[in-house]
């Protein structure tokens, strides 16, 4: 792996304590909008790297943003920390234990997401600052991006409005540039009200919430026959009104969670489960109410920051392993699935090699993979400004994602050695968009192409505000 380069260098000055807030961040995990201790270890991070610090970002008390430099263009890093609910795992256990006293974890990676997206604007800022360069870099701490769409919230209040081009990264099991292709999403919470009765004296009189949830989950199944195929509907009870059977249950409440291709054909397919709703309202006598608990769009590609992405890949290498991280991954890799292995390979669209454990290449420019397609309030910030995201290779390959042996891997060597290597990937890129304005002006021109020039416009509804309050009962 080459590491001559002057921002390279930067990055790898930070190596340990950004590898102790990584590792801090996984041992205090939060929940979406409650990621009060993970912000404000970014924060106080912020600080001690001289950016100014504004907090509060959008209304939301665990979004942070740092910047640094003076005039020139703008360049938005992007971090999360938010957890996940159920994946509670102990580090390095190669059998599902989970941590005593703790129910969630980071499943995700999102310990490693922020930490490597912050010490990568903290070395763009020194490289700014050493060259005497005009610019300016942010650091976005982005918290609830686990269901909650913050970077949505933060987009439809004015956040990225003077950004020039966005950078991110995800963990996975190689190292590359992201394929832009997600699903846009909305997650609805439908209340049924009607009217409690005794359940055998008296059921005449009651009219059943939860016979309308039930009703309503039929509908919406009859209805998965007649809507596009790459079109995804889930739910999960709230409320199902109580644990008493000789009651008719007058309240009870679903969320679900609606994805669709782009934002026209999600808006047509929430009309259709609204009217779902609505009639099994009508054939039980209650009412229902909802609310918009959030929602983001589809992602949006860019050639130009793609290319110049993995232009910095293709120069740095694959991230270097040892035989100690080779065969903790084959522990771990031992707990999987074929299908599993299988499946991240042609993910990425290459070859599989039997017996790799670990990223051993940078993914080819031209790799066609078989999507696999999940969803990221990311894309709302790919149809504000020109946005890239990375691959960086962290786990074990074929690790599923929500799982908890992505949580058990992530304080292990091999995750560091990861996380520093796409933190090297962001800052190349960034530096090449400060250094060469033709490159922001080829993405821009490709952003505009992609979105037919039109203004952003946010799927939320204009009254919705972010759920502060849907990790409570988790």
């Amino acid at each position: 792996m080459q590491n001559s380069e002057q921002i390279w260098q930067l990055v790898d000055q930070r190596r340990e304590p950004y590898v102790e807030l990584a590792d801090k961040i996984w041992g205090m995990p939060e929940l979406c909008y409650d990621e009060h201790r993970s912000s404000a270890e970014h924060k106080a991070m912020l600080e001690a790297e001289g950016f100014k610090v504004t907090t509060n970002v959008a209304g939301i008390p665990t979004a942070v943003m740092g910047e640094a430099g003076e005039g020139g263009p703008v360049i938005a890093i992007l971090g999360e920390y938010d957890a996940l609910p159920g994946l509670s795992q102990e580090a390095g256990v190669t059998e599902p234990r989970p941590v005593p006293g703790e129910t969630r974890g980071h499943g995700c990676g999102h310990n490693l997401l922020g930490s490597a997206s912050l010490m990568a604007a903290a070395a763009v800022k020194d490289w700014l600052k050493a060259n005497g360069l005009p610019g300016r870099v942010r650091y976005y701490g982005c918290p609830a991006e686990e269901g909650g769409a913050a970077k949505g919230f933060m987009v439809r209040d004015g956040a990225f409005d003077d950004v020039d081009i966005a950078i991110t990264w995800h963990p996975a099991s190689f190292a590359g540039v992201d394929d832009a292709i997600s699903l846009a999403n909305t997650r609805i919470d439908f209340s049924f009200v009607g009217r409690a009765s005794h359940a055998a004296a008296a059921p005449h009189l009651g009219r059943s919430a939860l016979d309308a949830v039930e009703l309503m989950n039929v509908g919406v199944n009859y209805m998965r026959e007649h809507m596009p195929s790459d079109a995804r509907v889930h739910y999960a009870y709230l409320d199902a009104g109580g644990i008493a059977p000789n009651v008719v249950q007058s309240t009870a409440k679903i969320r679900y969670l609606i994805r669709a291709r782009n934002v026209t054909e999600l808006n047509a397919l929430v009309t259709r489960v609204r009217k779902i709703a609505d009639g099994a309202a009508l054939m039980t006598e209650c009412t229902v109410s909802t609310r918009v608990v959030s929602a983001v769009s589809n992602l949006l590609g860019n050639t130009a920051l793609e290319k110049a992405m993995h232009a910095n890949l293709a120069r740095i290498g694959a991230p270097e392993w040892d035989d100690a991280d080779r065969a903790k991954a084959a522990e771990f890799q031992a707990t999987l699935s074929e299908e599993d292995i299988l499946s991240a390979w042609r993910r990425v669209g290459v070859e599989q090699r039997p017996g790799e454990v670990l990223c051993e290449q940078v993914v080819p420019e031209n790799a066609k993979g078989v999507p696999m397609i999940g969803s990221t309030d990311v894309g709302d910030i790919s149809w504000k400004v020109p946005t890239v995201q990375a691959r960086g290779a962290t786990c074990a390959i074929g690790t599923p994602f929500h799982s908890w042996q992505l949580t058990g891997q992530g304080k292990l060597p091999a995750a560091h050695k990861g996380m520093v290597h796409v933190a090297k990937v962001m800052a190349g890129t960034a530096i090449d968009a400060l250094q060469n304005p033709n490159l922001i002006a080829e993405a821009k021109a490709d952003h505009a192409k992609r979105t037919g020039g039109k203004p952003y416009e946010s799927p939320l509804p204009a009254d919705a505000k972010p759920a502060l309050d849907m990790s409570v009962s988790v």
